[in-house]
């Protein structure tokens, strides 16, 4: 998620089309212009200068190498998502230690995720992502090194806990840095991409190498093999990006430091729409989190599949989630940000998270039936994509302070999911928790509601042609 989106429309929240207005130009997308043929001056009568294929699949050319480099760095990190919490069991953890691992593992991505916001204003989004890979790599080899061959509980929760800084500062990072450079006429478009790499890796592609390289090498070397991974795609995203804006500070002139970081916080009440956005954030992807607690063994377990059925369950999972994410920002452009996040997220992931419990309980071990159903839950998830578009939009004039609450709920939901899991796992059992989810995916929608853009105001980046309602 990085990323003026205040639409043009006749009334706040309207979903009347905006406008015609003039085309925002290429420095507005720090895009440098396309030159004429050589030894021809441009003329009106050529017409507007070719765009490149990745223009026209809606990917900021400036930014194309940050979305690769994304990709392979989420890959990087989804590898352990289906198998650490079986694989540290295995090795003499408790249900409970891991709850708690990976609770503290949550909390500390939640506080990165509103740091990657909060941080960007005051340094600029390429120095928060750099921070990040050194946290993931330096705390991943503690964890290797150290703490999983000696199964020292401290340093499993140093190591790994303190890890959870590493993947929000360096992927939200780069969700900032999407906001603050592309035109608010593409922003929806960007951010359906950047969904797309972030869960193209976590847990889509991630599992499946995870599916491939477990029962080749082991769980332990496929961790390090995750490190590599991590390396490779944070070197080809800093490396390859040269767009300016993500270089400097993105706070206004002269404003203080402290004053920054306090804005990000106190925006969750100063406007009550973006509290209300950060906790629909928070809520978007906390079950994903909390079933990587106990699903794994439920799965396997109780419906009868092999863990290597699992991982390939996962991945078709978030797949499907992956092509809607895609599907859903072009929805969200013309049906309304608020209106598909409400219906196809909120309303549409209570249902299909039903499904993915009662279905296969229902009809045992029918491998394809549990596909099909995950898969519509990984495509009702991407629903919510808009949101990150709608967000921004409803502070104009504090826009990284709205993608520091953004990325606050993003980073809580990591620490919402597990929390849930522990507290009432034992006492609820499986079915209890997957309804809990499902009632928390309705409250979503009821508060999606609410989110209404302010009346328009002046905003140099531009109109947006998409809908907001």
């Amino acid at each position: 998620m990085g990323h003026s989106e205040v639409s043009r429309h006749g009334r706040a929240g309207s979903d009347t089309p905006a406008e015609p207005v003039a085309p925002v130009t290429p420095a507005a997308s720090g895009a440098a212009e396309p030159a004429g043929p050589p030894g021809r001056d441009a003329t009106p009568a050529e017409g507007p200068p070719a765009r490149s294929w990745v223009d026209r699949l809606g990917i900021p050319r400036p930014l194309a190498w940050g979305f690769v480099g994304l990709l392979i760095f989420m890959i990087g990190d989804g590898v352990e998502a289906g198998y650490l919490s079986p694989y540290l069991l295995a090795r003499g953890l408790t249900e409970h230690q891991v709850a708690v691992l990976f609770t503290v593992y949550g909390v500390t991505a939640g506080v990165a995720a509103w740091l990657s916001g909060a941080l960007s204003d005051l340094w600029g989004p390429r120095r928060v992502m750099w921070l990040g890979l050194a946290i993931w790599v330096a705390l991943q080899v503690l964890f290797l090194a150290v703490a999983v061959p000696t199964v020292n509980y401290p340093l499993l929760l140093l190591g790994y806990g303190l890890r959870g800084f590493g993947y929000p500062l360096f992927a939200f990072g780069f969700l900032v840095w999407i906001a603050a450079a592309t035109p608010r006429h593409r922003l929806g478009t960007a951010v359906g991409w950047f969904w797309f790499a972030f869960t193209g890796g976590l847990p889509t592609l991630g599992s499946l190498v995870a599916s491939g390289l477990v029962p080749a090498v082991g769980e332990y070397r496929t961790l390090w093999f995750a490190l590599a991974l991590i390396t490779a795609g944070g070197l080809v995203a800093l490396l390859g990006v040269r767009e300016r804006t993500g270089y400097a500070r993105l706070a206004p002139p002269g404003e203080r430091p402290l004053i920054t970081l306090l804005g990000s916080v106190t925006i969750l009440w100063r406007n009550p729409r973006i509290g209300l956005g950060a906790v629909v954030r928070m809520i978007n992807t906390a079950p994903q989190f909390g079933y990587l607690v106990f699903l794994p063994v439920f799965f396997t377990q109780t419906i009868g599949f092999t863990l290597g059925e699992w991982l390939r369950l996962l991945t078709v999972m978030f797949a499907t989630n992956i092509v809607f994410n895609l599907i859903f920002g072009i929805v969200g452009d013309r049906l309304g940000w608020r209106r598909t996040v409400t219906w196809f997220g909120g309303v549409g992931s209570a249902l299909t998270t039903v499904l993915l419990y009662y279905v296969p309980v229902a009809a045992g071990p029918q491998y394809w039936l549990a596909l099909l159903v995950a898969a519509l839950y990984g495509a009702t998830l991407a629903g919510y994509v808009p949101l990150s578009a709608l967000m921004p939009s409803l502070a104009p004039e504090h826009k990284g302070q709205a993608m520091a609450a953004l990325n606050l709920g993003a980073g809580a939901s990591v620490m919402a999911g597990p929390a849930i899991a522990g507290l009432f796992l034992g006492s609820l059992g499986v079915e209890g928790v997957m309804l809990t989810f499902a009632g928390l995916y309705v409250v979503s929608a009821v508060l999606t509601l609410f989110l209404r853009v302010p009346a328009p105001t002046g905003d140099p980046a531009g109109p947006a042609p998409a809908r907001v309602g």
